[in-house]
């Protein structure tokens, strides 16, 4: 279990999505700059870079503040390694649908690791 010393300081939810996804985010308020003009959210495009999606979610993983990473489920799927490979406790990681994109659990790779726990 994560100790409350791992945690204390991670308030933020980071978010890696598409325009609708972090638009309706945005104006549920979370959003965050910090000192050193880092934002908590990468809107991605068409014309997006997977070296771009994959930078920000070290970078968001990597954060001492970030409590929580959201991601698209599609967007996942263009960094699937990188997702999969990801076990920590902080930040967690969820993945999330899209407008235009239904959740589909098969492709979750939190998901799996919980069916592989209970033998599922």
């Amino acid at each position: 279990m994560a100790s409350n010393e791992q945690s204390k300081d991670r308030v933020f939810l980071a978010v890696i999505g598409d325009e609708d996804s972090i638009t309706g985010l945005l104006l549920a308020g979370i959003g965050h700059v910090n000192d050193q003009q880092k934002k908590n959210f990468l809107v991605v495009d068409a014309k997006t870079q997977v070296s771009t999606i994959e930078a920000a979610f070290h970078e968001f993983t990597e954060r001492k503040d970030i409590a929580i990473v959201l991601i698209n489920q599609h967007i996942a799927e263009k960094i699937r390694p990188t997702v999969d490979k990801y076990q920590q406790a902080f930040p967690a990681l969820l993945e999330i649908p899209s407008k235009d994109h239904p959740y589909d659990p098969s492709k979750d790779s939190v998901l799996k690791r919980v069916q592989k726990l209970f033998g599922d």
